[in-house]
């Protein structure tokens, strides 16, 4: 079975390749989780079974943690169910250099030992810094290290888009403060100037 969904790239390999019996979805917050919900009832309708849904928060398994000056937002996870046995399917919206996935990764093995690891991601922007690799793509996109990818979800941000934007100067001091992450603005800093959006 293939997944046909926007979601699913022709590149991507079958959802069946995941072991669909045994397969769980887990967000990374904020919006990989968003995602993550909405992907479950599609997913469950290819798998043909139940697919049970968790949410991690990375906050504290972060390599710059030591770093970073202002204390992270830490929001609940969430792993009803065992995951040993069960191909983990994590979910994210943008993969950009690795890290973030990385650090669910490790937070999701303090949960238990599941049987394989996947990765779904809506957009790719490339960039890496670690050998990471998205199972799932929803679409690459190409980008310039000077630029972000801005997702916004309707549950969260009132709108579903996704915007290319250049960095601005207060972008950095955000960081510094701890207001934002690699792909999410503050609630300070606004939305972004002169982004295009990608269709």
């Amino acid at each position: 079975m293939t997944c046909d969904a926007p979601w699913c790239g022709s590149h991507t390999r079958s959802w069946s390749a995941t072991g669909d019996a045994d397969l769980a979805l887990v967000g990374i917050h904020r919006r990989g989780a968003v995602l993550a919900a909405r992907l479950q009832p599609l997913v469950a309708e290819l798998a043909e079974a139940g697919v049970p849904r968790g949410d991690l928060d990375i906050s504290f398994y972060r390599d710059d943690l030591a770093t970073r000056p202002a204390a992270p937002v830490v929001h609940a996870s969430h792993l009803d169910f065992p995951i040993e046995g069960r191909t983990v399917v994590i979910v994210d919206d943008v993969l950009y250099t690795g890290r973030t996935v990385r650090a669910a990764i490790e937070a999701l093995f303090a949960y238990g030992r599941p049987a394989s690891v996947r990765l779904a991601v809506l957009a790719d922007r490339g960039h890496r810094e670690l050998p990471i690799r998205p199972d799932f793509v929803g679409k690459n996109l190409p980008t310039a290290p000077g630029e972000r990818v801005n997702v916004h979800v309707e549950e969260i941000d009132d709108v579903d888009e996704v915007v290319i934007a250049p960095d601005r100067p207060s972008d950095m001091a955000d960081v510094r403060n701890g207001l934002t992450s690699n792909k999410e603005w503050s609630t300070e800093a606004g939305r972004p100037p002169g982004g295009r959006p990608v269709t």
